[in-house]
């Protein structure tokens, strides 16, 4: 009987052990919301009118993080994985297919969004940016 208890007990061990390896862990530092706060041609209060920002709290699949967007109109969503080199790749950007008044904010965004390949965590700021040195600069959403 002893035996048995033992290993049973073993293989709860285990099965909890395994289990909490394979949990994935979000990353405090990029896994947030973002406020669009530098992009170029655009003002700081345009951006802040339009609400501009990107949402990376969403699941987690393997190391790429499911993402969405706002610009003021239409409801973006992408892929993105950040790598601890600094890199980053964002794809599959898609959108709802609303028409608005004022889309420049949201084409120029969805324009380059997908061709940033490097990021960078200061403090609360996140900056994307491309090989031109074009640049994305964002503040966390829950600084004050």
């Amino acid at each position: 009987m002893k035996k048995i208890l033992v290993s049973i007990f073993t293989v709860l061990c285990l099965g909890i052990l395994i289990n909490c390896a394979s949990v994935q862990t979000k990353n405090p530092h990029i896994q947030r919301e973002w406020m669009l706060v530098s992009l170029n041609g655009f003002t700081k209060d345009q951006l802040i009118k339009n609400k501009a920002g990107i949402n990376l709290t969403a699941s987690k699949e393997g190391q790429k993080i499911k993402g969405g967007a706002f610009m003021g109109c239409n409801k973006m969503f992408f892929t993105s994985e950040f790598k601890s080199n600094g890199k980053v790749s964002i794809s599959g950007l898609g959108s709802t297919m609303m028409a608005c008044q004022n889309m420049d904010l949201e084409t120029y965004f969805s324009t380059n969004f997908e061709k940033m390949t490097k990021y960078s965590v200061e403090g609360h700021f996140l900056t994307l940016s491309d090989d031109k040195g074009n640049q994305m600069k964002f503040v966390a959403a829950d600084w004050d």
